[in-house]
């Protein structure tokens, strides 16, 4: 109702701004909650969740249980809530609106939504004033009328709502998280809160989980341990590794490297009252030879090396370089995870060179050029013989070059200038790689232009 209104009625009334925000984080975090009871949970904004109960609900008790449970949990945290079962998620919708606490047997949607208010469709206001206007004032009353008269009045998308709430149709919904492909958990009757008994029970679990994927010969690549705490918090830490993991104590230590590490450490308040385990991405496991290859021993040794650090630091700070078939400086090294790309670091190729020669790259290479000042024009295809980089002026008593590089114009939609590489030194002994973009003679518009020069890289 308006503002006006509501004041009207209650002269006390507290009005606050809508924080849309605040709202949506508070329905997340409410949805990471109900991952307990199913892990297919979606969203229905801007208020409601949707819960795939099929095969869960005899976890707790039946149906009926279940939901009180839910409700009475979300009561005490100072919600209000009213929630439904049936067979579509529309159905469960629509009767939350009017019949909460409702549960509907498969096949009885129908006669479940029948006598309800058309408002609780929750189609558009436009919509149900229409109805309204015309006469039909209940779900029932829409439903009596042929389909293609309320298709030509309302639009196919309501007129495929009313199936669904009728049970007619169904649509599946959106799960904010994809299945994993293995779960294990453990609940405890009482909270847990001491490190010691965590630690056990996660041993415990990774067990169970190593033997369920021992089943079909399958280890984990992506690992996520999750802690329901008594107060509806949820923490979840994720673990990766770089080849499939079968071991329980390669579990267990990458998970201790993951929590010692963490800067905010695990709170578990009044204590974690489930604790879940689930491997979201898992490989074939390849039997390879162990015993005569020391290679393919040295290389899982470094795997688990890697694994390791990666737990404690993130995976995205160990890197390996691939090189590129390109002849443009920048690009010709690709900086990859070394976590998923170690074993193409080990064979890839690099460019040979003889050991007296010396070497054509400089040994650091700026992520970026960064521009050096030439006092006065000079020589073309000549090195500049005294030039200013981070205020410091630099003459050059030795220099070598040009190596020409011209771009890779398929890769730009505009002209890219032609570069000239030198190798020089200064009078103090230090070696520079500068490069002049473009050439002389070059003009724009009729007119010469001075070219560029910029510092690349520093060699040893």
């Amino acid at each position: 109702m308006p503002l006006a209104n509501a004041r009207a009625i209650c002269p006390d009334l507290h009005v606050f701004d809508a924080d849309e925000q605040a709202d949506r984080r508070t329905l997340n975090g409410i949805a990471d909650w109900c991952d307990r009871f199913t892990p297919l949970v979606a969203l229905d904004p801007p208020y409601g969740l949707f819960l795939d109960i099929s095969g869960c609900a005899h976890l707790f008790d039946g149906e009926a249980a279940m939901l009180e449970t839910i409700c009475r949990a979300l009561v005490e945290r100072g919600f209000v809530v009213s929630a439904a079962i049936a067979g579509t998620p529309v159905c469960a919708r629509t009767l939350t609106r009017y019949r909460p606490g409702c549960i509907v047997a498969a096949g009885k949607e129908r006669a479940a939504v029948w006598a309800l208010p058309v408002f609780t469709l929750g189609a558009d206001d436009a919509i149900t004033r229409g109805l309204r206007r015309a006469g039909l004032k209940t779900i029932g009353d829409v439903a009596s009328r042929e389909r293609h008269e309320i298709t030509a009045r309302f639009g196919g998308a309501f007129t495929t709502l009313l199936e669904q709430a009728l049970g007619q149709g169904d649509a599946p919904i959106s799960p904010r998280k994809l299945l994993p492909d293995y779960v294990v958990e453990r609940r405890f009757a009482d909270p847990v809160a001491t490190d010691g008994v965590i630690a056990v029970a996660l041993s415990g679990l990774a067990q169970t989980l190593v033997t369920a994927m021992e089943r079909h010969g399958k280890g984990a690549r992506l690992l996520d341990a999750s802690f329901f705490r008594t107060d509806g918090a949820v923490r979840t830490i994720t673990v990766e590794t770089g080849q499939p993991v079968t071991k329980v104590e390669v579990i267990e230590r990458l998970f201790r490297e993951r929590l010692d590490a963490l800067a905010d450490p695990l709170d578990p308040g009044f204590g974690f009252d489930l604790i879940r385990l689930s491997a979201s991405r898992t490989d074939v496991v390849v039997a390879a030879q162990r015993d005569l290859d020391a290679h393919v021993q040295g290389n899982d040794e470094l795997s688990a090396l890697i694994d390791r650090i990666a737990a404690r630091v993130g995976g995205h700070r160990i890197v390996v370089h691939l090189p590129q078939d390109t002849h443009v400086p920048e690009r010709a090294t690709l900086v990859v995870s070394a976590q998923h790309h170690l074993a193409a670091a080990a064979l890839a190729i690099w460019p040979a060179r003889a050991e007296t020669e010396p070497p054509l790259r400089p040994l650091r290479l700026f992520a970026r050029p960064e521009p050096i000042e030439v006092p006065f024009a000079e020589i073309p295809d000549k090195p500049p013989v005294r030039f200013k980089w981070r205020r410091v002026f630099h003459t050059v008593v030795r220099a070598e070059g040009p190596e020409r590089i011209a771009m890779e114009w398929w890769h730009s939609q505009s002209g890219v200038p032609t570069r000239d590489y030198f190798r020089v030194e200064d009078e103090a002994g230090l070696r520079f790689w500068l490069y002049r973009e473009g050439m002389y003679g070059e003009s724009v518009d009729g007119q010469k232009v001075q070219p560029n020069w910029f510092l690349h890289g520093l060699f040893a």
